[in-house]
């Protein structure tokens, strides 16, 4: 069985000394099936490892300019490097991503942001009727 190449690698982390986790996203999204797919896949590299494999969650991180572009509209927390127009802390509205930079409806305001000055970003998850 061969791994979709769309599938990708978002995030990893080392839980214990013998663990791995797998933070994975896809463009269609991540399922239970799709997890076990990922883990089937990759059981027999990991014969020394516990093996865990997740979808990046509600508040997925954002780490390429395609990120931005995918989820345009929806609302995004990013922390710059360096401070930028006084602050290091944006959240609002993806407006624009381009190669270069991401724009940020802000709500008063709109910031654009190079993408080398992004130390962390990821979405916000979004409160529905019913949700408070």
């Amino acid at each position: 069985m061969e791994l979709d190449p769309s599938i990708e690698l978002i995030a990893v982390e080392n839980p214990s000394p013998d663990g791995l986790r797998l933070y994975i996203d896809h463009p269609d999204g991540v399922d239970l099936a799709l997890c076990e797919k990922v883990t089937a896949q990759l059981r027999d590299l990991l014969a020394d490892h516990s093996l865990e494999v997740s979808s990046p969650g509600f508040e997925r991180p954002l780490t390429k300019p395609e990120h931005f572009r995918r989820f345009r509209g929806r609302r995004v927390k990013v922390r710059t490097r360096v401070e930028l127009e006084g602050r290091r802390n944006f959240t609002g509205t993806i407006a624009d991503a381009d190669a270069s930079a991401v724009s940020v409806d802000l709500g008063d305001r709109s910031v654009t942001i190079p993408h080398e000055r992004i130390r962390r970003s990821n979405l916000v998850p979004e409160l529905k009727e019913g949700d408070r």
